[in-house]
């Protein structure tokens, strides 16, 4: 069931509070974030009325704050995205891969975030192309859509990768497509043993060139040698990568991509209360099976914040990534040579609309068409409601 409580509600009631008791220790990036969702969709963004040409039923619409951690200004983002990405699709099974770092390394990431979550996708894309390049493997050059995720269901720090990849490739000459097995793209275990490798020697690295920074209980971890009896367990440890079932169809393709390319660290669908300071959310707790998988978490909404505030991305960085056959100066040469391998038709370009599709919902009364009467700047609320003869004005031709 669905209710009205929104992240902003929380932002807005424990916000003011939470930005004292921490001042000084918030980024201004954060203070952005949060700023941006507490006023989108209010008077503070301006906005303007609408009226019905038929029936005179007026409506109040405030502008969005676009911001790209906000629950509410993801849908329409996220649509647009999906028609650029639905001319990409190819007439082939897609799988779903899944690259996670161990707990360990995503703790010396949360203080290093644009650095390491940049080595990530560099790492696992890598990975991936160089092992489906592998003759004893795949032998062909593979596309790569990926997503950034830093959070886990109840919104912890989990940095991990999503990999929508098409089941096969270009063989190195060009000269043929090579598909995979159905239900198989490649190997978990050998996947994960290259991607520690590579990371992990990149990690040195850039520990070597003293561009990683160290606080708290990690700050020993500046001095080489207790870095490397630090990263002794992970060397170790297995890498987890996760390879899904392939997808039914492109169009389960984009019904995916739908929900994960333009998600934040939690939708509004999951809050179900705020009430004395405290937050109750539904959450997944994937330890468990079945049934009991879905819990109920209540947090202080000063932990809610925080938790949400761990999510911020560092400011320009991309969180969704193409590579091989997908990445972008070689995508439109790169797909078409696909098709031909694959002997199908290039997309139809749908033709231009002989006018412009009406960007505004009808009207909830009758269904009539809705046209702006007033427009408000930010701080201005509309003067008040439209007189009779505003309402049923026609617009102009």
């Amino acid at each position: 069931m669905r209710t009205s409580i929104e992240v902003a509600d929380v932002f807005r009631a424990a916000g003011p509070a939470y930005r004292a008791a921490h001042a000084g220790h918030l980024s201004l990036h954060q203070l952005k974030v949060m700023s941006a969702i507490e006023h989108c969709r209010t008077a503070a963004l301006g906005g303007h009325v609408e009226a019905c040409t038929d029936c005179g039923h007026w409506r109040v619409a405030y502008n969005s704050c676009r911001n790209r951690h906000c629950p509410k200004c993801q849908g329409v983002a996220a649509r647009n995205w999906l028609a650029a990405r639905e001319a990409d699709l190819l007439p082939v099974g897609y799988f779903h891969v899944v690259f996670t770092l161990p707990a360990e390394i995503a703790a010396v990431a949360f203080h290093n975030k644009a650095l390491l979550y940049d080595l990530l996708f560099k790492t696992a894309s890598q990975t991936m192309l160089t092992i489906a390049a592998d003759p004893k493997h795949l032998g062909a050059r593979i596309g790569i859509t990926a997503v950034l995720h830093t959070w886990g269901s109840a919104m912890t720090h989990h940095p991990h990768i999503h990999m929508i990849v098409p089941g096969g490739g270009i063989a190195p000459g060009g000269e043929r497509w090579i598909s995979a097995r159905p239900a198989f793209l490649l190997p978990v275990r050998v996947l994960g043993a290259l991607f520690r490798r590579l990371f992990l020697t990149r990690l040195m690295a850039l520990h070597g060139a003293g561009k990683l920074a160290f606080f708290g209980q990690l700050a020993p971890l500046a001095d080489r040698r207790a870095f490397l009896r630090y990263l002794s367990p992970v060397r170790k440890k297995r890498w987890v990568v996760y390879a899904k079932p392939p997808f039914a169809g492109p169009e389960a393709v984009l019904a995916y991509l739908s929900r994960y390319t333009h998600r934040v660290a939690i939708s509004n669908s999951r809050l179900l209360q705020l009430d004395e300071g405290n937050v109750t959310f539904r959450y997944k707790d994937y330890r468990r099976t079945g049934a009991d998988r879905q819990q109920v978490m209540t947090l202080s909404a000063d932990e809610f914040i925080r938790r949400f505030l761990l999510h911020c991305l560092p400011h320009g960085f991309h969180r969704i990534r193409h590579y091989g056959l997908l990445a972008a100066s070689t995508r439109k040469a790169r797909l078409e040579r696909a098709r031909q391998l694959l002997a199908v038709a290039p997309p139809a370009m749908d033709e231009p609309p002989v006018e412009p599709p009406d960007p505004h919902l009808p009207c909830p009364c009758c269904g009539g068409r809705m046209v702006i009467i007033e427009t408000f700047q930010r701080c201005h609320p509309p003067r008040g409601p439209p007189n009779a003869a505003a309402s049923s004005r026609q617009p102009a031709p």
